[in-house]
């Protein structure tokens, strides 16, 4: 079958035409909707989305933007997003080979010297499969690297959800609760971006990737699909979480943190205890903590920690190929 590739404009396949298909696709997310693509500043990153059709209908998109180091140019699906790659409604082991093909075509064609991608775990599609991966891999493609990303499967009940937690997450819940500490969602961005920033320059010397204002203006944007969970005593915002709804079967967090102070309280074992009853009540299948590895290096500290909620680390892969 034959397939072309075609640079997205808005001019001939709006930002709401590009939308309504990630949000019907097997593998759609919130990370590959134009919708929130949209919030970087244009100057941010040079846009290089690909539409891909055959017959003159439309089988898979690629959010992706230019990325230019010294001279090498890449096609990078997504450097803005958590999650790239190929959205697709349904995908045959032949029709993910030719996408693959005609996209290295492409990209030799228009300058690229490099194509890198992050793809979803596997677990974020309707119809799991390994078909994409298999084409990358057997067209050239090889694993920059596999960072390992902790996930929940989310029970139905309230008794299941506790029942998968290790014993000192069932004890560090109920200590919580006793020594009251309340779960809510929370407009109140600014605590809780005091909170995060404080963390991160202490333990890692760095800032949050997104500002206060890109926070809220994302919130603002999806208030049904990205809110901040947070943990008070009293009146004072103590831990928080910003969740991202990001297909109808999955949860990501984000920036999960908590004032050292008040350690002793685990608010944020109750704080996820919480997100895992609103997860099931949604209808939600997995949480997904987010890596606990950076450049394949393990944080034993978070990944236990992690573990202690009965999460377990998958793949969130990023290849790439030299043209």
């Amino acid at each position: 079958m034959h397939y072309t590739v075609q640079r997205w404009q808005e001019a001939t396949f709006s930002s709401a035409e590009w939308d309504k298909f990630v949000l019907s696709a097997d593998n759609g997310t919130i990370f590959h909707e134009r919708t929130f693509l949209n919030y970087h500043p244009p100057e941010r990153f040079t846009d290089h989305s690909l539409v891909i059709r055959s017959k003159g209908r439309i089988q898979a998109l690629f959010p992706a933007v230019e990325w230019t180091i010294d001279r090498d140019k890449t096609l990078f699906s997504h450097r803005g997003a958590s999650y790239g790659g190929f959205v697709y409604q349904s995908v045959s082991l032949d029709e993910a080979l030719g996408w693959v093909q005609a996209l290295k075509h492409y990209a030799r064609e228009e300058g690229f010297t490099r194509i890198l991608m992050t793809l979803p775990p596997m677990l974020y599609a309707a119809q799991p499969t390994n078909y994409c991966d298999f084409a990358l891999v057997s067209e050239g493609f090889r694993y920059q690297k596999r960072e390992m990303t902790a996930v929940f499967a989310v029970p139905p009940t309230e008794d299941e959800i506790f029942s998968r937690f290790k014993q000192e997450a069932r004890t560090a819940t109920r200590k919580a609760a006793k020594m009251g500490v309340r779960v809510e969602k929370s407009h109140d961005y600014a605590a809780y971006y005091d909170i995060l920033s404080h963390n991160l320059m202490m333990r890692h010397g760095a800032t949050p990737t997104h500002t206060l204002a890109e926070l809220e203006y994302l919130a603002k944007t999806f208030p049904d699909r990205i809110s901040l969970q947070a943990a008070f005593l009293e009146k004072r915002m103590i831990a928080g979480v910003v969740n991202f709804i990001a297909n109808p079967r999955t949860m990501l967090g984000f920036y999960i943190s908590d004032n050292k102070e008040f350690q002793e309280y685990r608010a944020l074992n109750l704080l996820f205890y919480e997100i895992f009853r609103e997860c099931a009540a949604s209808g939600i299948e997995w949480y997904d903590f987010g890596t606990f590895t950076l450049n394949m290096q393990p944080n034993f500290g978070l990944g236990k920690f992690k573990e202690t909620f009965g999460a377990r680390g998958i793949f969130r892969d990023t290849l790439e190929i030299w043209l």
